[in-house]
């Protein structure tokens, strides 16, 4: 793990919430979630921009949230409107190459 990560943040622990749940959530929500990951995981990115990033994302993977995520058409709502609040935030950290890498990650794990 980079020392400038959050501690409680775990790689792990996304791809296992990523894999299993979100894949059917669709494009929407998985884009900007690896858009905010490969963000944080990008060592220019600052810690301040990648504690708002794992806030986010821990938002997306909480269990509770509210609006719960099985409610079909809305569920997602409030979560992907954090990730994009997020995203606008972390502003120049969402670089190209790391639209690049989501785009491509999103593609090859969930066809998407």
């Amino acid at each position: 793990m980079d020392r400038h990560q959050p501690e409680q943040y775990s790689e792990s622990g996304f791809w296992d919430s990523v894999s299993r749940g979100f894949k059917s959530a669709g494009a929407t929500v998985v884009r900007p979630a690896l858009e905010l990951y490969y963000a944080m995981e990008t060592s220019e990115t600052p810690m301040w921009a990648k504690t708002i990033a794992v806030g986010a994302l821990g938002y997306l993977i909480l269990p509770i949230d509210a609006v719960p995520d099985f409610l079909p058409g809305v569920g997602f709502g409030d979560d992907v409107v954090t990730m994009m609040a997020a995203i606008t935030s972390l502003g120049r950290y969402v670089t190209p190459d790391v639209k690049s890498r989501a785009e491509r990650t999103a593609n090859e794990t969930f066809g998407l």
